[in-house]
């Protein structure tokens, strides 16, 4: 892990100022916090926010921003007005990211700093991601990855160095929680942020509700999976106070990228060729 915060911080050092796409997750706060060390004040922390990214989260990036002491400015990214996203297709997620990244690197111009940066990290490189392409495209930098960062090796770091983050739990777009296919509106996206919020209020770690139309799936993680099934009823009247007409509980549990489990091998295969480095 030494090695690799070494070659993260002669990375950094290849250039003068920076920007970085900053979510408040685990891996843009880590990188925030090691870049500031390399940049000082020409570093620039850029959120933006959109009906896919919740109000919690926002307040957490911010809060986080002025823990670090690092600039930070708030933009709007709407990617449902994006043509084409709302539709949901398997590479949806490159739609969203060229938006993003081409509205920040417009910003680092008019700013005059040198570097976009983001927070993926080695384990991204091997995953479905179509986001990754519009990152190639757009020149945007992901020194986490380049330097062989783990998810596992930032959150140890990042309890060395007393980040909040080390715990948090990962955190993917709300888009992310629909079956490809399905139209995507605010009203759907705001149904999942709010039930989101409350049941993360009874003390789940990690955990995710797809939203399947009118059905909220819910995936725990093993280790919780006795107490989702203890607070079934709160779970239950959350996800119907929230709109949705059915609840249920995955047996498999909580898994990253679990709608992404229906599209063929092929399709995933293609954007694994394109985007690995």
């Amino acid at each position: 892990m030494d090695d690799n915060l070494n070659l993260l911080k002669i990375r950094l050092k290849e250039y003068k100022s920076a920007v970085i796409a900053f979510s408040g997750g685990v891996d843009s706060t880590f990188l925030a916090r090691i870049a500031k060390d390399v940049f000082g004040d020409k570093l620039l922390l850029i959120t933006a926010t959109s009906s896919t990214y919740p109000f919690y989260e926002l307040e957490e990036a911010k809060s986080l921003a002025e823990l670090l002491g690092i600039k930070h400015k708030i933009i709007v990214s709407e990617e449902i007005d994006i043509p084409g996203y709302a539709d949901n297709p398997p590479d949806r997620c490159y739609y969203c990211k060229s938006e993003l990244f081409g509205k920040i690197k417009h910003i680092a111009s008019l700013e005059g700093y040198e570097a976009v940066l983001d927070g993926s990290n080695a384990d991204d490189l091997n995953d479905f991601r179509p986001g990754m392409r519009a990152k190639l495209e757009k020149g945007v930098i992901s020194p986490l990855a380049d330097s062989g960062f783990t998810k596992n090796e930032i959150r140890r770091l990042s309890a060395i160095l007393n980040l909040p983050t080390a715990t948090k739990q990962s955190y993917a777009c709300l888009a992310s929680r629909f079956p490809y296919g399905e139209k995507i509106t605010k009203i759907k996206l705001d149904r999942l942020a709010t039930a989101e919020f409350e049941v993360r209020k009874l003390g789940f770690t990690q955990f995710r509700i797809r939203s399947h139309e009118n059905l909220a799936r819910l995936e725990f993680i093993p280790s919780e999976m006795d107490k989702a099934w203890e607070t079934k009823d709160m779970l239950t009247a959350i996800c119907k106070n929230s709109g949705f007409t059915f609840v249920t509980i995955d047996l498999k549990g909580y898994r990253t990228g679990s709608m992404n489990e229906v599209l063929p091998e092929s399709v995933k295969a293609s954007f694994l060729k394109t985007d690995k480095r």
